[in-house]
C-alpha cells in the first residue's frame, strides 16, 4: 500500500457534545493518537472529521479516544447513515422532553412559597427534599456524569461550570433542611431543581433546532429510492438499490425516480433534475443521455444502463461533499476558538471576585453573595459561541446544495466577501461551449477540398473547434481520408499530411512558428472575420493558405446580465481566452468586460490568474474544461460549472450544478451572507455573556435593587443558544437574485 492510499478521512458521530470546550476535547483527544493528521469538529451537526494515515490508527483507537474523554463514539458514516439515525435521535429528544416537563411540574410550584408571603410548617424543608430529591437526580444526573468525565480529563466545559451552580445550591439546600451551618432562607431547592431543568430545555431545543440544519442532508439522502427495477433473464424484478450492479438495464416509469446513476439505452422522456441541480426545466433524456440518482422521471418511460453506484453515484459523491463542506472551520471561527479558550476560567474568576467583593468587601448578607456566586456560574455559556459558526455553514452550505451550488470549502465563505475580481474561461462558460461552422472561404477552386483537408486532420481531435468542422463535414457528407505525421500543437492546431501533400490546420500563432507568410488579402479577410467575433481556422496546404473556416460559439443568453449584476456587486470582470485579441475583444466589448486577456494558451492560464493577485486583487476564476483546472487552483475562489469535466470539478472550490451562469452570484452572495450571519451569531453570542455576567454579578443591585436570580440566568443561558441556532436557520429562506432556471428574467 502506497502513502497516499494510507491517507484517509472518515466523518465520526459522537454523543454529549454540549458547548464548544466539548469540541476542543474531542479535538485535543483525537489530534494526541498517532498517525492522526487533522481534525474538525462540528458542533452543531455532532460529527467529527478525521484526517489520519490508516496503517497506524483506526476506528478502535478513535472509539477509545472519544469515550474516555466522556462522550458517545456512535459509528462512522460508512458504518451508518444519517437516515439510519433517526430513531436513536427521536428517542433522545423524548428523554430531554420527558426531563423538563417533569421538572417544571414539579419546580414551578416549588418557587411560589419562595416568591409570596406564606407562612411554611417546620416539616416543610424536610418534604422539599424528599420530594425534590429524586426528581432533581434523575434531571441532573446526565449533566453531573459528563461534568465528572470532564474533570477526569482536565477539561473545564459548561458541564462543569452548571454542576458548580446546581451543586452549590443543592448542598447548600440540604445543609439549611438539616441546620448544618445554614440557616432555612437557604433553602435554593427550587433554583437547583428549575437550573437543570432550564439546562435540558435549552438542550433539547438546541437539539430539535440542530435536527433542521442537518434536514438538507436528509433531502439529499432521501433522493435514492430503495429498490429498482432490473432487467434479469429478459424478466423485470424488483431489487434493493445495494444489489444493483454496473451494466445492469433499469427500467423507469412514469414518475419513477432514478435510482444510480446510467447511459439511457432506449426510450425518451422528460427528468426533474431540480432537487439536484437547482433547475427548474425538466431535461429531455433520450439514447446515449446521462441520467443520475435522484431525479424523477416525468411522463415517459425509459430503459438506461447503469455506469455507477452507491458511493460513486453523483447523489452520493455530493452528499460527500456536502458533509465535508459543512464540517470545515471558516477562518472566522478562529474569534470563537480563542475566546473559548479563556472564557470559562475568566468565568470563574468573575463568580469568586463577585462573592468576595459583597460579602467580605461590601458586607452583604452571605445569602446574596451565595446568589450572585451561583448566578455568574450559570448564567455564562459558552454553548453560543461554540454553536455560531458551524450552525450558520451548516444551513447555508446545506441551503446551497438545494439550489444547485456547492460550495466545497468554509474558506471559501470569507474570501468571497474579498473578492475584487472574477475572471471566465469563455469557451464552454460565457460562450454555449457548442461552435459550430458559420462560413468557408476558399481560396483554391475546390471548397470541399478545403474542408475535407481541415475536417481529417481535426478528426483526430477532441478540441471544440474540431467537432464543429468534423459535424460540418459530416453535414455536407464530405468524408474524411487518412492522415499521416499527425501532430497536435496545444493552442494552436494541427499538423499532418495527406497523399503526401503537408497540410497546417490552427491559428496565425502556428503558421508563424512554421514559417508560414500569409497574402495581405487574406490576412485582410481574416481580420474581417475576427472583428466580427468569429474564430478564423486557417487552412494551409503545401505552404500555401488554401481556405479559411470561420466558426462561432454565441455566447449564453443570460451572460450580459449576469455580468451586469457581478459590478453593481463592485466586482471587476476578466476575461481568459486562446482565441486571438480581435475575437476575444468582440465578445469582452459585447459582455462589458473589463479585463481581457486573449491568446493564452491552456498552461499560462493560472500565471495569469497569479498575476493578477501579485497585483492584489482577489480573484474568483469560472471555467468547465481540463485546461481550467490549474487555473481553478490557483484562484482564490474556482468555481466549475457542473456539466464541465470531472478534473475541473476536483480542483474547484465551488460546483455549479447546472449551466446557468447566475449560479455565479448565488455562489457570491449566498457566501457573502452566511459569512454575515456568523457575524451576528457571533456578536449576539458576545453580547448575552457581555450585558448579563455584570448582572447576574450584582451590578445593578446597588442602583435599582434588582437581583438576578440563578433561575433566570439559566434560562437566559438556554435562550442564547437558541437564539443563534434560530438565526443561522433563517438562511433557509435564502432565494437567490437570479432564480436558477428562470430564463424569464435573464433574458428580459
Amino acid at each position: 500500500m502506497n502513502h497516499i492510499q494510507r491517507q484517509r478521512d472518515i466523518t465520526l458521530r459522537i454523543g454529549g457534545m454540549h458547548c464548544a470546550m466539548c469540541v476542543k476535547t474531542i479535538e485535543h483527544s483525537l489530534l494526541a493518537l498517532k498517525g492522526v493528521r487533522d481534525v474538525s469538529v462540528n458542533l452543531a451537526s455532532e460529527k467529527a472529521r478525521v484526517y489520519y494515515d490508516s496503517q497506524i490508527v483506526g476506528q478502535a483507537e478513535f472509539k477509545k479516544s472519544i469515550e474516555s474523554a466522556g462522550y458517545q463514539y456512535l459509528g462512522s458514516e460508512e458504518d451508518n447513515g444519517d437516515l439510519a439515525q433517526q430513531p436513536a435521535i427521536a428517542k433522545k429528544l423524548q428523554i430531554l422532553r420527558n426531563r423538563f416537563i417533569i421538572g417544571f411540574i414539579v419546580g414551578i410550584p416549588l418557587m411560589l412559597p419562595m416568591v409570596l408571603p406564606i407562612r411554611l410548617p417546620l416539616y416543610w424543608s424536610y418534604l422539599l427534599f424528599i420530594v425534590v430529591t429524586p426528581v432533581f437526580l434523575y434531571i441532573s444526573y446526565p449533566i453531573f456524569r459528563a461534568a465528572y468525565q470532564a474533570l477526569r480529563h482536565k477539561s473545564l466545559t459548561m458541564d462543569v461550570m452548571y454542576v458548580l451552580g446546581m451543586g452549590v445550591a443543592y448542598v447548600a439546600s440540604i445543609m439549611a433542611t438539616f441546620g448544618i451551618v445554614l440557616s432555612r432562607e437557604f433553602m435554593f431547592y427550587d433554583t437547583a431543581l428549575l437550573l437543570a431543568t432550564f439546562l435540558t430545555l435549552g438542550r433539547f431545543l438546541e437539539a430539535r433546532a440542530k435536527r433542521r440544519t442537518a434536514a438538507s442532508i436528509e433531502k439529499l439522502m432521501a433522493l435514492q429510492p430503495a429498490v429498482a427495477t432490473v432487467v434479469r433473464d429478459d424478466k423485470e424484478v424488483e431489487l434493493p438499490v445495494g444489489e444493483v450492479i454496473i451494466g445492469d438495464l433499469i427500467v423507469i416509469k412514469p414518475g419513477g425516480r432514478v435510482p444510480v446513476d446510467g447511459i439511457v439505452e432506449s426510450g425518451e422522456s422528460y427528468v426533474d433534475e431540480a432537487l439536484l441541480t437547482g433547475e427548474s426545466i425538466p431535461v429531455f433524456k433520450a439514447k446515449d443521455s446521462k441520467v443520475i440518482a435522484g431525479t424523477i422521471n416525468q411522463d415517459g418511460a425509459f430503459v438506461f444502463r447503469v455506469e455507477k453506484v452507491g458511493r460513486e453515484t453523483v447523489l452520493a459523491q455530493i452528499i460527500r461533499m456536502v458533509e465535508q463542506a459543512q464540517g470545515s472551520k471558516p477562518p472566522v471561527q478562529r474569534i470563537a476558538d480563542k475566546a473559548v479558550s479563556y472564557f470559562i476560567p475568566t468565568v470563574l474568576s468573575v463568580a469568586v471576585v463577585a462573592f468576595i467583593i459583597w460579602y467580605f468587601i461590601i458586607g452583604s448578607t452571605f445569602l446574596f453573595s451565595l446568589t450572585t456566586l451561583i448566578a455568574v456560574l450559570v448564567i455564562a455559556c459558552p454553548c453560543a459561541l461554540g454553536l455560531a459558526t458551524p450552525t450558520a455553514v451548516t444551513v447555508g452550505i446545506g441551503r446551497g446544495a438545494e439550489i444547485g451550488v456547492l460550495i466545497k470549502d468554509g474558506s471559501v465563505l470569507e474570501t468571497a466577501g474579498k473578492l475584487t475580481t472574477v475572471v471566465f474561461d469563455k469557451t464552454g462558460t460565457l460562450t454555449a461551449g457548442k461552435p459550430a461552422v458559420v462560413g468557408v472561404k476558399s481560396y483554391i477552386p475546390n471548397e470541399e477540398q478545403v474542408v475535407q483537408c481541415a475536417a481529417s486532420l481535426e478528426s483526430k481531435s477532441q478540441h471544440p473547434l474540431a467537432k464543429a468542422i468534423s459535424n460540418y463535414a459530416a453535414e455536407k457528407s464530405i468524408m474524411p481520408v487518412e492522415v499521416e505525421d499527425f501532430k497536435n500543437v496545444g493552442g494552436k492546431g494541427i499538423i499532418g499530411s495527406i497523399k503526401g501533400a503537408s497540410l497546417i490546420i490552427g491559428n496565425r500563432a502556428l503558421l508563424a512558428d512554421n514559417k508560414v507568410s500569409i497574402p495581405g488579402e487574406i490576412l485582410r479577410d481574416i481580420e474581417r472575420f475576427e472583428q466580427a467575433g468569429n474564430t478564423v481556422v486557417i487552412i494551409v496546404k503545401n505552404s500555401r493558405v488554401a481556405g479559411l473556416i470561420t466558426i462561432a460559439d454565441p455566447v449564453r443568453e443570460s451572460a450580459i446580465r449576469i455580468i451586469a449584476e457581478l459590478k453593481k456587486l463592485g466586482l471587476k470582470i476578466g476575461l481568459l481566452t486562446g482565441d486571438n485579441s480581435r475575437t476575444a475583444a468582440a465578445v469582452a466589448q459585447n459582455l462589458t468586460i473589463d479585463l481581457v486577456r486573449a491568446n493564452i494558451l491552456p498552461q499560462d492560464k493560472a500565471k495569469e490568474i497569479k498575476s493578477l493577485q501579485t497585483d492584489g486583487q482577489v480573484v474568483a476564476f469560472v471555467g468547465d474544461g481540463i485546461n481550467d483546472a490549474p487555473a481553478l487552483v490557483q484562484a482564490d475562489i474556482g468555481i466549475a460549472m457542473g456539466r464541465g469535466t470531472d478534473v475541473a470539478i476536483e480542483s474547484s472550490d465551488v460546483v455549479l450544478m447546472h449551466e446557468d451562469l447566475s449560479g455565479v452570484i448565488t455562489a457570491i452572495d449566498l457566501s457573502r451572507k452566511v459569512l454575515r450571519r456568523i457575524k451576528q451569531n457571533l456578536f449576539w453570542a458576545f453580547a448575552y455573556n457581555t450585558a448579563l455576567i455584570p448582572v447576574a454579578a450584582g451590578i445593578l443591585y446597588p442602583l435599582l435593587g434588582i437581583v438576578f436570580r440563578p433561575e433566570l440566568g439559566g434560562l437566559a443561558m438556554a435562550l442564547s443558544s437558541v437564539t443563534v441556532i434560530s438565526l443561522s436557520l433563517m438562511l433557509k429562506r435564502y432565494k437567490p437574485g437570479f432564480i436558477l432556471g428562470d430564463r424569464k428574467k435573464l433574458e428580459n
